[in-house]
């Protein structure tokens, strides 16, 4: 405790006083010498008497709040001054509180230990503060690291579809992903089966996020052509070759192991089908997945499909095949709810039926070119680059053999 007189008798009185009541106390004889000592933050009780030479009560508070030091000091005039302007003045220097003079000890007292509250409940919300500055920079430090694993996961998600654009003979497949988050969902993917028939899929996982990304990631691998032997949807024949399973055999395969390995409230749409390169029958399963468009060499937009359950929602789900004819310039798009639900500032979907005008308004183009003019489309339409949902495409175009210059 400071206490501030230039009286020394007074001082002397006070000092010995609060020393019996258990206080520390540094005296100083005037108002300028005691802004030194104050910079202690140890000390939190301040007595001041008004008048003084030089520095006044009221002054010396003006120069304390104007300080910058480490904790709050509740400051108590010591005044023979009761009019209101005087104690308006005290205030609006930054005095705490007054006492009259001559000072009665059972109400110094009381104030004093009015201001220890004060100062007390103030240390410890700097204390808290501290604290809650401490949290924050460890969970900054956590969400740097967050993000530069989320960075990573991205990447590593990419370059799963390293080979966007492929050709297979007169067949060309672009791929094309874009999740809303840094990862997504949402997974597109090609393979070779054998010189004649090639794999196509999309997939899009429930929810958003690391866990669906991280469930993209597992089905997406199982369907690889980097393991065919484990790949789910093929069977490899007695000669060696391989050869595709019916689709839905594949999808309720797959239905099966995902409610068996994975844990977890999460399932999945997907589209599976099987193109053969000589004759552009493609056989599919259509398992919750948007029902696929097709893009006639004529210009008639159609949509195929015959719906299903998702893959991992019931363990008893039965699924069907079923064909798909492609002709020289057809052209298929398995695509992921992302698309058809895209939303523009008017609260509008673009919906099946804007796909397909997007679709056939940029039928002349293929490949990436066709996939830039999609994503410019539907940037477009909602006004912004950034999707509410993950969105993804597989386009399939049957060029056919007098096409592929």
């Amino acid at each position: 405790m400071l206490v501030i007189e230039d009286s020394r008798a007074q001082r002397m009185m006070l000092a010995a006083l609060l020393r019996r009541w258990g206080h520390d106390v540094v005296e100083c004889d005037s108002a300028l010498a005691a802004l030194d000592v104050a910079c202690d933050p140890s000390i939190g009780l301040i007595i001041s008497d008004w008048m003084m030479p030089g520095l006044t009560g009221p002054d010396f508070c003006r120069r304390l709040r104007g300080m910058r030091r480490d904790g709050y000091a509740y400051v108590i005039l010591l005044t023979s001054k009761s009019e209101e302007g005087a104690l308006t003045e005290g205030l609006e220097a930054g005095a705490d509180d007054f006492l009259t003079k001559p000072v009665r000890a059972p109400e110094l007292r009381a104030r004093l230990n009015a201001g220890a509250r004060i100062v007390a409940m103030q240390r410890e919300v700097m204390d808290k503060n501290r604290l809650l500055t401490d949290a924050l920079g460890e969970i900054r430090t956590l969400y740097a690291a967050l993000d530069q694993d989320l960075e990573e996961a991205r990447r590593l998600q990419q370059a799963q579809m390293q080979d966007r654009f492929r050709r297979f003979g007169p067949v060309e497949v672009s791929l094309w992903l874009k999740a809303s988050g840094p990862i997504g969902g949402d997974m597109v993917g090609c393979f070779p089966v054998n010189d004649t028939v090639i794999g196509a899929f999309g997939l899009d996982v429930s929810g958003h996020g690391v866990a669906s990304a991280m469930i993209a990631a597992r089905v997406s691998g199982i369907l690889s052509a980097a393991t065919p032997d484990q790949n789910i949807a093929l069977t490899r024949m007695e000669d060696g070759s391989l050869r595709p399973l019916s689709p839905d055999m594949a999808a309720a395969r797959l239905n099966k192991m995902i409610l068996s390995e994975i844990r977890s409230d999460r399932y999945f749409t997907l589209c599976l089908g099987f193109l053969n390169l000589c004759t552009g029958r493609m056989r599919m399963v259509q398992a919750g997945h948007p029902h696929p468009l097709v893009l006639r060499a004529d210009g008639r937009v159609e949509t195929v499909g015959e719906g299903g359950l998702p893959i991992g929602l019931v363990r008893e789900a039965v699924y069907s095949s079923f064909d798909v004819g492609l002709g020289s310039g057809d052209r298929m798009l398995i695509y992921s709810d992302g698309l058809t639900e895209c939303v523009n500032a008017e609260g509008e979907t673009l919906d099946e039926d804007g796909l397909a005008r997007l679709v056939a308004e940029h039928a002349d183009l293929r490949g990436p070119a066709f996939l830039g003019a999609l994503e410019d489309g539907l940037a477009r339409f909602a006004g912004t680059d950034t999707l509410g949902d993950d969105a993804s495409v597989v386009v399939i175009d049957y060029v056919g053999p007098d096409r592929t210059g």
